[in-house]
């Protein structure tokens, strides 16, 4: 016999935007169930966002100590033999970190008196669904409704996973390095992982269908990284469609008629991502789509009463901390609060060799939307803390753009060594409204990264200090 359960609110999925939807609403006294097939924290935990940065880290780690066992050393560290990687070890530690996180997440729920099950859901109609759990199925019915499936790997055609043709996911749990890896997609994932990958020795080679590595950023952000990657012996071949893979052999064609046939042990692709949109019982709830995404408002309320969606479920950016925030609007709205989702910018990293970021408007964007601007720069080449460090002669820099008129910024970017540290500053920047002067009128501590922030603001002002 199967149990059922009533419910306030049902959340499904247990990822940033699900678990933050039920903590918020547990907080507010909103009695909440929610369903995870797989482990508690989503794909960002278990299987991107932390792990990979977790190996990119390690990866960067093994490369230092390298540099030093060379003739010479660096910065007078110097080692009588190479370092040796056991990846098996080392993707040890990174689970260790992924195990930590995840069981905090579900200690965190167990605290908020959220009702955690564990199946897989399956919608009957919008406001009800049969979980599948180890124990039996359960029947749940639920006055609201958040959906937060997520999203999962794109996979190219006629070249399905498994094998050599592994995903990020797997690519994060190899227990030996392969001798070459062809990375398919020179997106954020692909870069990220193949120039980690290269760092722990591996032969990588980077195929992109367009013109250009990264194409959400603009030329000059890209360069210093494109820039790493040539140095590093890692070849590119842009406007490369894979046509097949076999026998050790991935082959492509340009577009110019070429054919190319590139030795790989593993394939690793990264040609995007796409909303999980099937296998819940979607088309049981009458939810309108825009496109492949389910169609939400500014409140994330689907076009059924009471049920919403939120994260990759709904569209672009696919990003943890997009998912969070509308969680935790989601749940203030069902405890009877007024929400609405409309960030001034959400901010974009990219943690490649080295990180970029970068919140809100590009030069090009604004010159789009014929707006007048103004657009600045400080290279981390004059930044003591950046050059304490070694990272001031790989062409970073930090810009401002903003609007002539008024001076009020529209986008800030980046690139260089830990950069990713600055979104925050960059986003709370353009979310407070700042203008150049707002920026330039603050102390920035010496010596950090910060202070190319304000020297781009006084920059802006014209009359930069430094350069």
């Amino acid at each position: 016999m199967s149990e059922h359960i009533k419910t306030r609110l049902l959340v499904v999925g247990g990822g940033p935007g699900g678990y933050v939807t039920a903590l918020r609403a547990a907080q507010l006294g909103v009695p909440v169930t929610l369903v995870e097939a797989d482990r508690l924290g989503g794909t960002c935990l278990i299987r991107g966002c932390i792990p990979s940065k977790a190996m990119i880290h390690a990866a960067e780690k093994f490369t230092n100590v390298r540099e030093a066992a060379k003739q010479g050393g660096t910065l007078g560290i110097s080692l009588s033999a190479p370092p040796t990687l056991n990846l098996a070890e080392t993707v040890k530690w990174k689970d260790g970190v992924v195990n930590r996180l995840n069981e905090g997440v579900a200690g965190l729920l167990k605290r908020a008196k959220v009702q955690v099950i564990s199946g897989w859901a399956n919608f009957v109609d919008a406001k009800s669904c049969v979980v599948q759990t180890t124990g039996g199925q359960i029947s749940i019915t639920a006055e609201h409704v958040v959906l937060a499936t997520g999203s999962e790997p794109v996979a190219l055609p006629g070249l399905p996973f498994g094998g050599p043709m592994i995903s990020s996911t797997e690519a994060l749990s190899l227990q030996s390095l392969p001798k070459s890896l062809a990375v398919i997609g020179a997106g954020y994932i692909g870069l990220e992982l193949g120039s980690a990958f290269r760092k722990l020795g591996v032969d990588v080679t980077v195929i992109e269908a367009q013109d250009r590595i990264l194409p959400l950023y603009d030329s000059a952000l890209v360069k210093p990284v494109a820039r790493w990657l040539e140095k590093n012996g890692v070849p590119v071949h842009l406007g490369a469609t894979v046509i097949g893979f076999e026998a050790g052999s991935l082959f492509a064609k340009t577009q110019d008629g070429r054919s190319l046939a590139l030795k790989a042990e593993q394939v690793l692709v990264t040609v995007g991502r796409r909303p999980r949109t099937q296998g819940w019982g979607l088309e049981n709830m009458g939810i309108d789509m825009s496109g492949r995404f389910v169609h939400v408002d500014d409140q994330c309320r689907t076009s059924m009463r009471n049920v919403w969606a939120i994260g990759d479920l709904v569209g672009e950016p696919m990003l943890e901390h997009k998912a969070a925030a509308q969680g935790e609007m989601v749940a203030e709205l069902i405890a009877g609060q007024r929400r609405r989702f409309d960030p001034v910018a959400i901010p974009a990293v990219c943690f490649t060799e080295p990180e970029i970021i970068s919140v809100g408007l590009s030069p090009s964007d604004a010159g789009a939307g014929d707006i007048e601007v103004i657009t600045s720069q400080f290279p981390f080449a004059a930044n003591g803390r950046a050059l304490s460090m070694e990272a001031g002669e790989a062409g970073g820099f930090v810009r401002i753009v903003a609007r002539k008129h008024d001076r009020r910024l529209l986008g800030i970017q980046a690139v260089g060594a830990h950069v990713s540290e600055l979104s925050g500053e960059f986003a709370l920047a353009l979310e407070m409204g700042a203008t150049l002067e707002d920026v330039a009128g603050v102390i920035h501590a010496h010596p950090t990264l910060s202070e190319a922030f304000f020297e781009a603001s006084l920059a802006g002002l014209g009359h930069a200090l430094h350069v």
